[in-house]
């Protein structure tokens, strides 16, 4: 029997394409909650204390990923969060890693990359 970790992760993406991949990849070993808008991640993390690692993708309709990722990092600090981008930008890299970014990878992503950020983040 496949048993699940219990620690959460919260895939915050408006595209339901790229929520879909994230769960396929993570399903089978994590609880997963997922968000199809920036405000419905800020009350899932506000409720949900068991939530370790988030994939916030940077660019949505309603409000930038960083100013979200800033919104999380100020309601849980211990929260670690992977910037999910479709834009490979250094100074968005950067900015993100200065607001409290646990890592970042851009799309379209590997299934080894999103395991080994997982890996190196919640194990």
């Amino acid at each position: 029997m496949n048993q699940k970790v219990s620690k959460k992760i919260l895939i915050v993406d408006d595209e339901e394409g790229i929520r879909e991949s994230l769960k396929l990849v993570l399903a089978d070993h994590y609880n997963l909650i997922i968000a199809d808008s920036p405000e419905q991640a800020l009350e899932c993390l506000k409720h949900d204390k068991t939530i370790a690692l988030a994939f916030l993708d940077i660019k949505m309709p309603q409000i930038n990923g960083l100013d979200v990722l800033k919104q999380m990092k100020e309601l849980r600090k211990d929260v670690k969060v992977v910037m999910v981008t479709g834009y490979k930008s250094v100074e968005t890299a950067s900015e993100a890693a200065r607001l409290g970014a646990d890592g970042y990878i851009v799309k379209p992503f590997k299934v080894e990359e999103i395991l080994k950020a997982v890996t190196k983040l919640i194990a």
